[in-house]
């Protein structure tokens, strides 16, 4: 028997939509260039999420659209 994938969320508190993106960013302040993280977001908050990290000069890239279900 198959478990059911379970649908990617959006990062964006509050935010309930299928996430489309995949934002990697690290904290340079703390991590090394190595350790990276990975939010997810849906089209309606990818710029909002992608400018957050930026404004605090985080390094953030918009890596390929997440696939469905899964990250690469």
């Amino acid at each position: 028997m198959n478990a059911p994938t379970p649908e990617l969320k959006c990062s964006r508190a509050g935010c309930r939509a299928a996430a489309t993106h995949r934002i990697v960013w690290r904290n340079p302040r703390i991590h090394g260039p190595e350790r990276e993280k990975v939010w997810l977001a849906c089209g309606e908050h990818l710029r909002f999420l992608y400018d957050y990290l930026r404004a605090r000069d985080f390094p953030a890239r918009i890596d390929a659209a997440v696939g469905e279900g899964e990250l690469e």
